[in-house]
């Protein structure tokens, strides 16, 4: 059998863990070339290697996704390497604990330029070239933070807030020249997206253990990967995933 996205070209950013690392694991399974990014080249490396190693194909392109020139120069990277751009996954960003009050207000302008502005150059950018060909799948990580907005992780919320609002409407602008836009809510990931965050024991993780079993990243990956392995006229705009027994947010 063909695998379903064979000869297709994807961008991934913030690949180098977590959801990132799992859904290129998971595309180029799928057959995807998959062209990855973060700021740390040693992960990436590897990951290349990992999925050199299964006989998918990867190209490596270290960089800041927060800044609009290296989104540039990744766009046209695809370009140049495959002359193709069929699904990019919108996935750089970090967290940051507390709400409007609490978190550290330092950290503020930092998380909305990789979050919000970073996610709207890498949207736009892949809007115009996918417009062109009348084709492609764009995926943005929002969370349920975003979804429903907590106290507890509010300025985070607010920047996944913005990333779903920028993805639906870019929706409504492409649409009708058949491109996919989709935004992805996960629930609670177990990564080291929160030690990044700042996270602890007291502020978080004792507050889900009633939860249960959270997702893994794979979890997530194997969500984007059926969204992008639809057919053309099929499009999955919205989805929420959490835990089972996730009840909030």
């Amino acid at each position: 059998m063909t695998p379903p996205l064979k000869g297709k070209t994807a961008i991934i950013t913030g690949a180098s863990a977590g959801i990132g690392w799992a859904t290129a694991l998971e595309l180029a399974a799928h057959g995807a070339t998959v062209i990855l990014t973060a700021r740390r080249a040693d992960r990436l490396a590897d990951l290349s290697k990992t999925i050199a190693a299964t006989g998918g194909k990867a190209v490596i392109f270290p960089g800041d996704a927060g800044e609009q020139s290296h989104i540039d120069q990744l766009l046209s990277k695809a370009m140049e390497l495959t002359g193709r751009l069929d699904i990019v996954i919108v996935n750089a960003g970090r967290g940051l604990a507390g709400g409007i009050l609490t978190s550290d207000q330092t950290q503020w302008e930092s998380l909305y330029k990789l979050n919000v502005l970073g996610a709207a150059y890498l949207m736009r950018g892949a809007a115009k070239i996918m417009v062109e060909k009348q084709s492609g799948d764009i995926v943005a990580l929002g969370s349920v933070a975003g979804h429903n907005i907590s106290p507890f992780s509010g300025f985070y919320g607010s920047t996944k807030w913005a990333v779903a609002a920028i993805a639906e409407s870019l929706r409504r602008e492409v649409a009708s020249r058949s491109v996919r836009v989709t935004t992805v809510k996960p629930g609670i990931v177990e990564s080291e997206f929160q030690e990044a965050a700042g996270y602890t024991y007291e502020n978080f993780t004792k507050s889900i253990a009633r939860f249960g079993k959270v997702l893994s990243a794979e979890d997530v990956a194997r969500t984007i990967g059926f969204i992008v392995s639809q057919p053309p006229h099929v499009h999955i705009n919205e989805v929420v995933v959490r835990p089972t027994g996730q009840d909030y947010p």
